[in-house]
């Protein structure tokens, strides 16, 4: 809280345009044209919303479209690696099935009964094809009469088994991966061929799933891609990175029939989004399928939109900071054009009511100055005949009742008098000033005020000369600083007024009162239009600023120190001659 108020608070409170600051005055011709609070929200939030709204817009549009584009072009991806790799895996089955049903056409069952022919055949397709690792030739009661390969299977007895009542049936069979009698996986194509006498055998090959694997693992998928062949039973036929192991039961769901290449997003147990491409092999019993976690497909689109993200931060708080320094400015410029015009009525207002004050007092003191006139004649006639009475000329107690009129007639007639100065003085004229004289003016209106409350006032003057300025005007100036004084000091206060002359060029005075001083915060302020440090008890804020105008009007300074509960001083400086002005006639 300390370091708040102490760094950061004199920095917003400087940051902080005028208009934040201002206090309204009353109504009439001196009041705010507009509220420049007001203005300046609601100018940041229809700038801001026709700025930045389009902006945003177009970047959720461009969000979504790039987002629904990567997304399709991933699934395009993985549709277009499931259809290639399927035709590699059908043409690979396809290839051995078609070499089987070559030879079965082209040999006897007498020819494929021969071992050496046979071992020759298998040395053939394992040269010219590869994948092959035994061959059979099985006739029509399920016996197998003649092998080639690694095991003992010769008249191994087939009748009973599934496949080959599928082989019978269809003419042509391709197992599941299984792992039989070698306990290897693999696979068997088995093809069939129909003798003239109504007879049948049955040509059958092993086939290693190596090649299966190779083609599989080769593949560039991407997203910790995985990429693996099942049965219509969800068992693994290769192995699987994430999935399962060969022939166990596959963690995913398998996908419903489709004759074409399908792509579908699902979700995995753990809750990621899982991009699943499959397609079910023709004339076989095998799913290929290639999962995909979608997070990680996405990671280059999450680096572009943190970019994007941050580029239209950025571009926000740019607009911003445009926005609102732009309209600060505007509207500060306008509450100054304002507060020009505000001063400017106030100005005349106040010079027109102290003209109408001159020509009050002028009005005034000529009605008594007739009357007083009357009254001084009458009395010193009526002391003359008492002087010539005998029974009046001793009584010492009628002498002085007259004596005490003809006083007090003096000292209406000095008063008259210094009215009759103040208004002659409230026009504009520069003229020689004697500035002890003036002070002793402005102290005559305020004597009573001063005797009534208590206040001790003391004014030196230290050799000013006379000197040429505008009177009137500096009448106005030290009226306001011995009110504003009085104001701010109790009863038994005490008003120390001091002039003398430096470098012969210029007048030095200074008010110093003993009252409750001015808080620190506000001491900047204090010759600030409308700052006030008595609003809401009949303060305007623009005495000091009048002071200000008035005193730079005479080509002079002013400025104040100040202490809470230790007083105030005002110093006002004034050249003895002023420039560029015109002396009034006398």
């Amino acid at each position: 809280m300390g370091f708040y108020n102490w760094c950061i608070m004199p920095i917003l409170t400087k940051l902080r345009p005028g208009f934040w600051r201002f206090q309204k005055p009353g109504g009439g011709p001196k009041k705010r044209l507009v509220n420049f609070p007001r203005l300046w929200k609601s100018s940041v939030l229809i700038t801001s919303a026709v700025a930045l709204l389009p902006l945003i817009f177009i970047t959720i549009i461009d969000y979504n479209v790039t987002q629904h584009s990567i997304e399709s072009e991933l699934f395009l991806r993985t549709s277009r690696v499931v259809s290639n790799t399927r035709r590699s895996i059908s043409f690979f089955l396809t290839e051995r099935r078609a070499s089987l049903d070559f030879i079965v056409h082209d040999n006897s069952f007498e020819q494929l009964n021969d071992p050496e022919r046979l071992a020759e055949i298998l040395k053939n397709l394992k040269k010219g094809f590869g994948g092959f690792t035994d061959l059979g030739v099985i006739d029509s009661m399920g016996r197998q009469s003649n092998y080639v390969g690694p095991y003992e299977l010769k008249n191994k007895d087939y009748s009973d088994q599934k496949w080959y009542g599928q082989v019978t049936d269809r003419g042509v069979h391709i197992s599941d991966v299984f792992l039989g009698y070698r306990k290897v996986p693999h696979l068997v194509i088995a093809v069939k061929r129909d003798m003239a006498d109504g007879s049948f055998f049955i040509l059958r090959a092993a086939l290693d799933i190596a090649p299966f694997k190779n083609l599989l693992s080769n593949l560039e998928i991407g997203g910790s891609g995985d990429a693996f062949i099942v049965n219509h039973d969800g068992i693994l036929q290769t192995p699987s990175r994430d999935h399962g192991k060969i022939l166990e039961k596959v963690s995913v769901l398998i996908p419903e029939f489709s004759e074409k290449t399908e792509v579908l997003e699902k979700k995995n147990p753990n809750g990621d989004n899982l991009l699943i491409g499959y397609r079910y092999i023709e004339d076989t019993p095998f799913i290929l399928m290639i999962v995909k976690n979608k997070r990680e497909l996405m990671k280059p689109w999450q680096e572009t939109r943190l970019k994007l993200i941050a580029f239209l931060v950025v571009s926000i708080i740019l607009i911003l900071v445009v926005i609102l320094s732009t309209v600060t400015r505007m509207v500060n410029k306008i509450y100054m054009a304002d507060e020009r015009r505000v001063v400017a009525l106030h100005q005349a207002e106040y010079a027109n009511k102290m003209a109408s004050v001159g020509r009050l007092a002028s009005g005034v003191a000529h009605e008594i100055n007739n009357p007083l006139a009357i009254i001084n004649e009458k009395a010193g006639l009526i002391k003359d005949l008492f002087a010539f009475t005998e029974t009046y000329s001793h009584d010492d107690k009628l002498v002085g009742l007259i004596d005490a009129v003809i006083s007090s007639v003096k000292r209406c007639a000095r008063i008259t008098r210094r009215l009759l100065r103040f208004a002659r003085h409230m026009d504009v004229s520069i003229e020689a000033t004697d500035l002890e004289e003036l002070i002793s003016e402005v102290l005559g209106f305020l004597e009573k005020e001063a005797e009534y409350r208590s206040i001790a006032v003391s004014v030196k003057v230290n050799d000013v000369p006379v000197f040429e300025t505008d009177r009137g005007k500096l009448q106005q100036v030290f009226l306001n600083l011995i009110n504003n004084a009085f104001a701010a000091m109790d009863d038994g206060g005490r008003l120390d007024i001091m002039a003398e002359c430096k470098n012969k060029r210029i007048v030095t005075v200074t008010v110093a009162d003993d009252g409750c001083g001015i808080p620190a915060t506000d001491i900047t302020h204090i010759f600030e239009p409308f700052f006030s440090t008595k609003t809401g008890h009949g303060g305007t804020g623009l005495g000091l600023s009048i002071t200000y105008g008035l005193v730079q009007e005479l080509g002079g300074t002013i400025f104040v120190k100040s202490q809470e509960r230790k007083g105030s001083i005002f110093t006002v400086t004034l050249p003895l001659q002023m420039e560029g002005k015109e002396r009034s006639e006398k």
